[in-house]
């Protein structure tokens, strides 16, 4: 995969709706994953939506997600630049750049899914999310 680099948006309960609204909007594939799917079993999380990505013909890719446990939800503050690739693209480097001066939100390390990936806010104040692929 090459790299890209994609808005993502959070949402306060309703990504699934949102999501497939652009779906409608802008037509192409549609992937939504739950918090349930990667084990919440917490009482009105498991259907909500952990990640969901729009890809369209036009090359358009657009993220989202329902605000996770723990994390506000701040009219205004609910878009994310998500930095996505595999090794040897120079992520790990965007990473250590983006997030020096600035304050991590998540440690860039394995995840469930299995990818290298963290979140910070950058010095001035953008939110930053990177994910290298691994091999799986």
């Amino acid at each position: 995969m090459t790299s890209r680099l994609n808005p993502y948006l959070t949402f306060d309960g309703n990504a699934r709706e949102a999501m497939e609204f652009y779906h409608s909007v802008f037509g192409g594939e549609l992937r939504i994953n739950t918090f349930g799917e990667f084990g919440s079993t917490e009482p009105g999380l498991a259907d909500k939506v952990m990640h969901a990505m729009l890809t369209t013909e036009q090359g358009y890719t657009l993220m989202a997600s329902d605000t996770a446990p723990g994390m506000p939800y701040n009219p205004g503050d609910t878009i994310t630049c998500s930095l996505s690739g595999d090794p040897a693209e120079g992520l790990e480097e965007a990473w250590e750049k983006l997030s020096d001066g600035g304050t991590v939100t998540m440690p860039f390390e394995k995840q469930m899914w299995g990818d290298l990936y963290g979140m910070c806010v950058d010095r001035f104040g953008i939110g930053w999310m990177v994910n290298v692929a691994q091999p799986q």
